[in-house]
């Protein structure tokens, strides 16, 4: 994505080039970014009392230092009102105006309703339409993605895409090979039309191997395996990743797809001028920008500080960017997830 000539600092996406009558270019452009955090703040140090591992274990291994967890009253739907307030301040726009919330999120307030829903209610955004996507750490860019083909659609309207978590809510504190990895946070944009043609989402590409499941999973909560006072005591409503088998595929599969993308719109990695990959593990991303070619000055790292945070992750690190000055007008940005 290319961010904007003017205004706010507004990431330019990839994707199609749609013409409309008058043979202008209309793409998805990005009119403001948020993100939100918990107060709270647990060190690796901490993490030492709590389970059987150390500073330089995970700093080493991970790249993480510290993360933020939520306490009493904080839920994936406050985070993400939260978010979203700042992306709306941002842009300048009013709730009232929004047509439509997405939310990518693994860690919903309840089943139902959605957490999209919750946050509508919480902004007044009395006129849009909301609902959730269900795709671990690539659920921002679904969401991204699908609130980019309708904006394309009706480019006067405008919509919220948001990845909000509490992993916490779904770890095991007892594994010390997945406790030490997840935070939780929310981040979020707002999107509406634009005929610059130098500016907006130019293309987005997803893919996924169902075969793969077992690397990356949630036993228990499902019809599978409903919740039970067993589940509970195995605490099979938590994560459980194989590790090593992730890490591999991983890298492969997120390389692949950046290529796809950039080979898509005519381009090369050297033309880009920020990397974002999700915020996964230091090891990984640097594995990809090193099969992309592209050099550690222009990936965009914050994983010391929030470690995972699943589909918060890219937006997080996308308004840390934007607000800190990182971006400038036009700016070729790539957004690059893997997910359970």
């Amino acid at each position: 994505m290319r961010t904007g000539r003017s205004g706010p600092k507004c990431l330019r996406l990839g994707v199609d080039r749609l013409l409309n009558k008058g043979g202008i270019v209309n793409r998805t452009a990005i009119l403001g970014t948020g993100a939100a955090v918990p107060k709270k703040v647990i060190t690796n140090k901490d993490l030492e009392s709590i389970v059987e591992t150390s500073d330089e274990w995970i700093a080493t291994r991970t790249g993480i230092k510290s993360r933020h967890i939520a306490e009493d009253g904080e839920t994936t739907s406050t985070l993400a009102t939260e978010a979203a307030r700042r992306a709306l301040e941002m842009a300048g726009v009013k709730p009232e105006e929004l047509d439509m919330i997405v939310v990518g999120t693994t860690s919903p307030d309840m089943i139902m309703p959605n957490t999209g829903a919750l946050v509508q209610k919480n902004l007044g955004a009395s006129k849009a339409f909301a609902f959730d996507v269900y795709a671990a750490c690539s659920g921002f860019v679904y969401a991204l993605t699908i609130a980019d083909k309708f904006i394309k659609e009706s480019p006067g309207k405008k919509a919220l895409a948001i990845g909000s978590e509490l992993l916490s809510s779904i770890t095991d504190w007892q594994d010390r090979n997945t406790c030490v990895l997840f935070g939780d946070a929310a981040g979020a944009v707002l999107l509406s039309g634009s005929s610059d043609g130098d500016r907006g989402i130019l293309s987005t590409h997803l893919n996924s191997d169902g075969c793969l499941w077992e690397l990356l999973y949630i036993p228990g909560g499902g019809c599978i395996y409903p919740p039970s006072a067993e589940m509970a005591e195995k605490r099979d409503y938590c994560i459980r990743m194989h590790g090593n088998e992730v890490f591999k595929h991983a890298v492969r599969s997120m390389a692949d797809v950046a290529r796809e993308a950039i080979s898509a719109n005519d381009l090369k990695p050297d033309d880009v001028d920020l990397f974002i990959p999700h915020q996964a593990n230091i090891r990984i991303m640097n594995a990809v920008a090193e099969r992309l070619k592209i050099s550690p000055d222009r990936v965009y790292m914050n994983i010391e500080r929030y470690g995972n945070t699943s589909s918060a992750s890219i937006p997080v690190a996308l308004d840390e960017a934007n607000r800190s000055g990182r971006l400038k007008p036009g700016d070729l940005v790539l957004l690059d997830a893997f997910g359970g």
